[in-house]
């Protein structure tokens, strides 16, 4: 059985790479669905191109060293195949495939140029089962460009199912299900009909700038990691998670970014990668969160993750777990 929950222990992962990665082209899907909180005449500050050396360097050198303490941990790890040169980037599997007990899919990325990049996945994936891969249109009707610039409008229309795989959390029968710029409800409506025997929740009206995982992280069944500049109330969570514990993140250790290149709030010290129940991946300066984890009997490894800030990708974001043993 494929993995099923953010926590049970971890038997195989796929950990993303930093060759490539690059900002395309501006569209209008890259504009609305990244770039909503600037207004048109901040657009043309934004940097296109390949990120620099220094930054693709180094961010493979953090992603080496924890594939190597996962490694230590008995997890079977693969990698992107790097002859799949993406458009965008292979960083962040997270929120390409969506893998949930039997089913492997490809998500309806809103981002037209990020489509392709579950092909850098598939041969690994392949072994585990079938992929599905939903193609879409990505007309231009699709998108809102009344978004730019106010959280209240989000950027995706409703004409066809759009979703990153980063806007849901797994919680076995339950998949909760961010509407943001990168999920619109027809995605969450399109998931249901292809999990009848799933429930999805969605959440909405929380952050639209984009994904679910630097927002609230599944630690074990009961308990959950909340952060408090989004959630006001238990009572905007879906109902089963109004029953469960759950820790506020305290204000993150803000580790920068490269100059001119920032794609995630300082919240995204916040996404870590549950290893198991009693193991977590964290970005090595976050030992305010480490400290309340470990209340709760949470050990932490504290490892680098110089640009996650940078490239827009904390640890569960440059994993994509395939197999746990729901024991």
């Amino acid at each position: 059985m494929l993995s099923k929950n953010e926590w049970d222990p971890l038997e195989a992962v796929i950990v993303g790479v930093a060759d490539d990665a690059k900002i395309p082209p501006l569209d209008l899907s890259l504009i609305t669905v990244n770039y909503a909180d600037k207004n048109f005449n901040e657009l043309e500050k934004i940097k296109v191109g390949n990120y620099p050396t220094q930054v693709i360097e180094e961010a493979n050198q953090d992603l080496e060293t924890f594939c190597q303490f996962l490694l230590g941990e008995d997890v079977e790890v693969y990698r992107p195949d790097k002859t799949h040169v993406p458009e965008y980037y292979n960083y962040c599997p997270r929120d390409i495939v969506l893998i949930h007990d039997n089913l492997i899919l490809a998500t309806p990325n809103p981002i037209k140029v990020r489509q392709s990049e579950w092909g850098a996945l598939a041969a690994d994936l392949s072994v585990y089962g079938n992929i599905i891969h939903h193609v879409t249109h990505k007309v231009d009707t699709l998108y809102n460009k009344k978004c730019l610039g106010n959280p209240e409008i989000l950027a995706l229309n409703e004409t066809e199912p759009a979703f990153d795989a980063a806007n849901i959390l797994r919680d076995n029968d339950n998949l909760y299900y961010l509407v943001s710029n990168s999920g619109n409800k027809s995605g969450a409506k399109f998931l249901q009909e292809l999990c009848p025997d799933k429930r999805v929740w969605t959440i909405e009206g929380i952050y639209s700038y984009m994904h679910l995982d630097s927002t609230i992280a599944l630690l074990r069944e009961g308990l959950m990691l909340l952060n408090p500049s989004r959630i006001k109330s238990i009572d905007q969570l879906p109902e089963p998670l109004q029953h469960w514990d759950y820790i506020w993140c305290p204000e993150p250790v803000d580790i920068g970014h490269y100059p001119g290149y920032c794609n995630a709030s300082k919240w995204i010290n916040m996404n870590l990668f549950s290893v198991n129940t009693g193991l977590v991946a964290l970005e090595e300066n976050q030992h305010p969160l480490r400290k309340e984890l470990e209340k709760w009997g949470i050990e932490c490894a504290m490892l680098p993750m110089r640009h996650q800030r940078t490239l827009g990708g904390g640890f569960h974001c440059v994993t994509l777990d395939i197999i746990r043993n729901h024991q």
